[in-house]
Order: C-alpha cells, then sequence, then structure tokens
C-alpha cells in the first residue's frame, strides 16, 4: 500500500523532463530491482534554478524523483549537500521497507549531480 503522497506524486509528477543546457546531468541505475533515475540540474550562482527528472520503474522510484526535485529547486547548493534520505522519505509519506530502495536511488543521484557540479569548478 503506498501513501496519498506517493501516489500523487506518481500521479501528477512534478519537474518530469530533462534540461537542454543543463550544468550537471547524471543517470543512475539500482542493478538489483532495475529501476533508472535521471535527473539534470540548471545552476543560477550557488542555487539550484532548475531540477528535473527521468525516472524508469516501480511507482515509488518515480514519486521519489518527483518529490526529491520539488524538495531541492530553489536550494543552495550546500543546502542540497544537506538534504538526507529520511527527508525525502517523509516527504512521500513514508515507504515501505521493500521500497526503501527508491528513497536511495533519489539521494544517489543528487549526490553524483551535486559531485558532477564540483568537478566542474
Amino acid at each position: 500500500m503506498y501513501s496519498p503522497q506517493v501516489l500523487d506524486h506518481f500521479e501528477h509528477p512534478r519537474n518530469a523532463g530533462s534540461i537542454a543546457d543543463a550544468d550537471a546531468s547524471v543517470q543512475i541505475e539500482n542493478p538489483a530491482c532495475g529501476d533508472v533515475l535521471k535527473l539534470t540540474l540548471k545552476i543560477f550562482g550557488d542555487r539550484i534554478e532548475q531540477i528535473r527528472f527521468l525516472a524508469k520503474g516501480c511507482v515509488c522510484s518515480m514519486a521519489c524523483g518527483s518529490a526529491l526535485t520539488e524538495l531541492i529547486q530553489g536550494k543552495t547548493i550546500q543546502q542540497a549537500r544537506e538534504f538526507d534520505r529520511e527527508q525525502l522519505v517523509s516527504a512521500v509519506g513514508g515507504l515501505a521497507p521493500t521500497s526503501m530502495h527508491a528513497s536511495h536511488l533519489a539521494m544517489d543521484a543528487l549526490a553524483a549531480a551535486l559531485n558532477r557540479l564540483a568537478d566542474k569548478s
């Protein structure tokens, strides 16, 4: 059973798509389940001006990708680095233990994107 927040993000994803001229673009795959999450970010100053996601996988992976973009957009890069998995899980109303991999996928993608930005500077 999914929380109302998971279902809402799955049925009405926020920030879906990709940014053509992104400052960072990453694609992460969970080898255990095959879910894939792509994040693209556009930075202005030290803020994440835009963040978009594309997901292929389970309901929770799509919901976590959507919620992550909603929570991270407008934050500074430092604030994004301080964002943690528990905050994401809370924002989607909790996840069953068998769906927790979705939050790990989203957070791994965010970390990879932030590292990509750091490598460019």
